[in-house]
């Protein structure tokens, strides 16, 4: 519960304005509402999800009924259930290849009997909370597994598009190709095509227009259009065929061996679960990109997505339908869509109901071609560069590669299970693969190791120690993330025996004496990364964080500066480069290499003040190629034509929106601004020297501070703590206004390309404040763990 904070704290001559008091809570029966943006979002997801289900019921072999069930159910029991509000769960395509499996071994009434199993072994695992268990998977490995099911729905669904029918494996569809290709059917590589160039070019669609169109899915476009061409046409193509609800088969009681069952089960389980676990973190990351919604809707929780995923398949196998997993596809474009609220997916499975019902005469009307056209698009796209690329730059592509060859020859169990031993493989080599070099330069000897510091490693490290000269200036340079204690205790015996003989030991990438394997003891400085600095002051265990005195009383300030002017700060200046380049430069040089290579690409303008207290990138946990960065006195935004020479501000928001395509622009003012505090002490008019010429600028501030009828800008938890924190907060307001007035900006809000933010910066207090607007007014909130104000 928040206190209420008068909005003129500063000035006690002015009334306070308070909220009125909370009324009484209501007596009568809550009405139950829907938000108009989760009614919108349902019929755009629903729009998605029709065709969708009736492609993936067709690609697994199964009555195409079953996938409007498994829509149907995902959108209402796992939607009501589950522990992500936002995702949409229903049939996957990545449970395409195994459905399909456990169709043609056991037909598909015990299909339905082990969707029921799997969803209890769901249940099971919920009760027992292992759902972030799943996370600990090699994204490698389940990035290369819906790589492989994406490969192998491709080359099934390619001989529907041909006109003919899919082998059950790969292989069979592999060798049957060439004969498909002498015997192509006209009518069906036509409606194919026309498919997939919808596909392909409605998202393209330029200009005013394309903006509007692009609202209606592509795949609904697609599927509708081909269908259109193919009935004005009167092509002759097997259609779908959707029999007598009262026809529809149920699940029956399971038949065949037991332990292909049980390998049945695991498999439905995994994949369903995993699937369903990593598309909730998924929606989590897209909840956070949209401002205010993640405080409203929360953070997913995983084991109550898996009861709520568990439950769906118990209804959906026990009424015959497919297996369900949250669909990345739906759920991005559910909240792409508005969605607010878990209405959204329900409501979406409400229309799916409907449509069962009452659409039957125009469904039947779609080509198979042209669904099996759709699933082939999505089983390709399943193939991402982007995954592939990211693998390969962490050297995880061989488990990439063996997983995704794994699912396409062999099945999706066996290729999940080769690629987690490929992924242990993997981790072992890098584990027991360390080079150790030695070599001398200006008589300064250095030992370098790179990798994992191990037992293994000891009889090398100690022959490379060995080639250093008694009483040798020497490095030993630590390039790695783990020692164990037998490579600790080999080189701090070392490290003693040659000081003792009157050499130097510096050990560099790791502090020095500090045992990786147990937790380090702080018994020096708490800040490393600044220490360099003569305005360090280190905070020091037992002491008082503002004293300039130790517990033992004695004076620990920063020694005076006696070598003149540059001396010391040169000479800090240089140690900083040095450390840079020794320990830092090696892990960011292939990042940057490749940001030369592409450009910058940032996401964010951040236009925050010159202060040197303020270090964009610590509060905000950025790093290169993320923030657009502007600085000034003041962080003032000059507004459009007033600039009178100085167009450096203007210039950097024209670059940044109309070069750089950044999507957000923010403006971080802070406490004790040295600006703000000029600007209340200032002569109106007086613009004699540069500084009170630029801070003219700010003057838009002072005005709003003094003009009742404009808001200002407020904390959230307490009243600010002065005039000078009253007009730091205003001050940022006033320059989101003038960052308005700009043409490029203005222009991007309108095309709802760019987004504008206020930060607020308390340096003593090392929080960070967001603005949002409560009741009119401007507040800066607490920034909580979701990353957005509550």
């Amino acid at each position: 519960m928040s206190a209420c904070v008068p909005t003129r704290a500063t000035d006690p001559n002015r009334t306070e304005r308070t909220h009125p008091p909370h009324s009484p809570p209501p007596t009568g029966p809550r009405r139950f509402r829907i938000a108009g943006a989760d009614v919108s979002a349902s019929i755009a997801v629903f729009l998605i999800a029709l065709p969708l289900s009736l492609g993936i019921a067709l690609a697994t072999g199964a009555p195409l009924q079953a996938g409007l069930v498994a829509a149907a159910v995902g959108g209402l029991v796992a939607g009501r259930l589950g522990g992500s509000p936002l995702q949409v769960s229903g049939p996957a395509a990545g449970l395409t290849v195994v459905t399909a499996d456990l169709i043609l071994r056991y037909g598909w009434r015990t299909t339905c009997a082990i969707t029921v199993l799997a969803g209890l072994a769901q249940l099971g695992l919920g009760c027992l909370r292992v759902a972030r268990g799943a996370l600990a998977v090699s994204p490698a490995i389940v990035h290369g597994m819906l790589a492989g099911i994406g490969v192998t729905i491709a080359i099934a669904q390619l001989h529907i598009v041909l006109g003919g029918t899919p082998q059950s494996s790969v292989p069979d569809n592999l060798r049957a190709l060439p004969a498909q290709l002498a015997h192509v059917h006209p009518a069906a590589v036509s409606v194919s095509a026309l498919t997939l160039a919808l596909l392909l070019l409605w998202p393209r669609v330029p200009g005013r227009a394309g903006r509007l169109l692009r609202k209606i899915p592509a795949a609904l476009v697609a599927v509708a259009g081909a269908t259109a061409v193919a009935a004005l046409a009167g092509l002759r193509l097997p259609k779908v065929d959707l029999p007598s609800w009262s026809n529809h088969a149920l699940a029956g009681l399971p038949e065949g061996p037991a332990l292909g069952l049980v390998a049945a089960v695991l498999t439905i389980t995994l994949v369903c679960s995993v699937q369903s676990l990593l598309g909730a973190v998924a929606v989590d990351k897209l909840v956070a990109s949209r401002p205010g919604l993640s405080a409203r809707v929360g953070r997913s929780r995983l084991d109550r997505e898996l009861l709520g995923q568990g439950a769906a398949n118990i209804v959906s196998g026990s009424l015959g339908g497919l297996p369900i997993a949250g669909v990345a596809v739906r759920s991005s474009a559910n909240v792409n869509a508005g969605a607010v609220s878990r209405n959204s997916t329900m409501l979406h499975g409400v229309l799916v109901v409907i449509a069962a019902l009452l659409m039957v005469p125009l469904l039947e009307l779609i080509p198979l071609a042209s669904l099996a056209a759709l699933v082939m698009a999505v089983g390709i796209q399943m193939v991402s560069l982007h995954h592939i690329r990211t693998v390969t730059r962490h050297r995880e592509v061989w488990v990439y590669a063996v997983t995704t060859l794994g699912v396409v020859f062999l099945g999706v169990l066996e290729g999940v299970a080769l690629g987690v031993a490929m992924a242990v493989g993997v981790a072992l080599h890098r584990l027991t693969r360390t080079r150790i070099t030695h070599d001398e330069t200006e008589g300064v000897h250095h030992v370098h190791v790179r990798g994992q510091l191990t037992f293994l490693a000891v009889p090398r490290l100690s022959r490379a120690l060995h080639l250093v000269p008694h009483g040798a200036d020497t490095v030993v340079e630590l390039d790695g993330s783990f020692m164990d204690h037998a490579a600790y205790e080999t080189l701090q015996d070392w490290q003693k025996t040659h000081t003792a003989q009157g050499g130097t030991v510096e050990v560099a990438g790791r502090h020095p004496g500090t045992r990786i394997s147990e937790p380090q003891a702080f018994t020096g400085c708490r800040c490393r990364p600044w220490t360099p600095w003569r305005n360090h002051q280190c905070d020091r265990p037992g002491s008082t964080p503002h004293s300039e005195h130790a517990p033992d009383g004695t004076d620990r300030r920063p020694e005076p500066d006696l070598t003149g002017p540059g001396g010391a700060s040169g000479h800090e200046l240089a140690r900083g480069i040095s450390a840079f380049q020794r320990n830092t430069a090696p892990l960011v040089r292939s990042e940057l290499a490749r940001l030369a290579r592409e450009g910058q690409r940032p996401s964010q303008l951040f236009l925050t003040c010159a202060d040197s207290r303020l270090v964009t990138s610590m509060i905000t946990s950025s790093g290169p190629g993320d923030l657009f960065v502007v600085r000034n006195v003041g962080n003032l935004v000059p507004r459009p034509g007033e600039e009178s020479g100085d167009d450096s501000v203007a210039a950097a928001i024209e670059y940044a929106v109309d070069v750089l395509k950044v999507r957000s622009i923010t403006v971080c003012g802070h406490s004790g601004c040295g600006a703000m505090q000029a600007l209340l002490s200032s002569e109106p008019g007086g613009t004699r020297t540069p500084l009170e010429r630029w801070l003219r600028h700010g003057r838009p501030s002072l005005e709003r501070v003094a003009d009742d009828s404009l808001p200002w800008g407020r904390l959230a938890g307490r009243a600010p703590e002065d005039s000078v924190e009253q007009l730091c907060l205003t001050n940022v307001v006033q320059q989101l206004e003038h960052l308005r007035a700009h043409d490029s900006v203005a222009r991007a809000l309108k095309e709802g390309e760019l987004e504008l933010h206020g930060m607020y910066f308390h340096v003593s207090e090392a929080q960070v404040y967001l603005l949002t607007e409560v009741d009119g007014d401007r507040v800066f909130d607490h920034v909580r763990e979701a990353g957005l104000p509550a």
